[in-house]
């Protein structure tokens, strides 16, 4: 058991493709820091984690999920990168929106104009293009499935 760990972190992201097959990311700023992921966020108490993804795509782009299925949850101790008290626990769906097409290259998020998501194509990202080390991994399990 690590030691200082108080309390958990549970995160949920969505991996949406488009039509032409390209995969939205979040490029964020927060706590004076700027960092690229999956779009997704926290989950509330009070929410089922489906519930809790749906929440987050409704507040930061405004479209409805039609089709959710898992595709990953973390399975190693990870410490959270804004709170080394808290143990990060993500989980990540594989997502469909008839509303994606409404969602332009460069748009900001509704709740967080400091938010911005970008399309791009698989063949275009690497462990680079992503700041946190579970993205990072979900990355490289998306490229071995395609």
């Amino acid at each position: 058991m690590e030691k200082g760990i108080k309390a958990y972190n549970l995160r949920v992201y969505g991996i949406l493709f488009s039509e032409d097959k390209k995969l939205l990311v979040s490029h964020e700023e927060m706590h004076g820091r700027s960092f690229t992921k999956f779009p997704g966020g926290g989950h509330e108490f009070g929410e089922s984690l489906v519930s809790g993804l749906k929440r987050e795509f409704k507040e930061e782009l405004n479209i409805e999920l039609d089709s959710i299925a898992h595709f990953y949850t973390t399975d190693f101790f990870q410490v959270s990168a804004f709170n080394n008290q808290e143990q990060l626990i993500s989980v990540y769906y594989l997502v469909e929106s008839k509303q994606a097409n409404e969602i332009n290259d460069g748009m900001n998020a509704i709740d967080n104009p400091r938010n911005t998501f970008y399309w791009k194509r698989i063949n275009e990202l690497n462990e680079n293009s992503f700041t946190f080390p579970v993205d990072k991994l979900v990355l490289e399990k998306l490229k071995a499935k395609n």
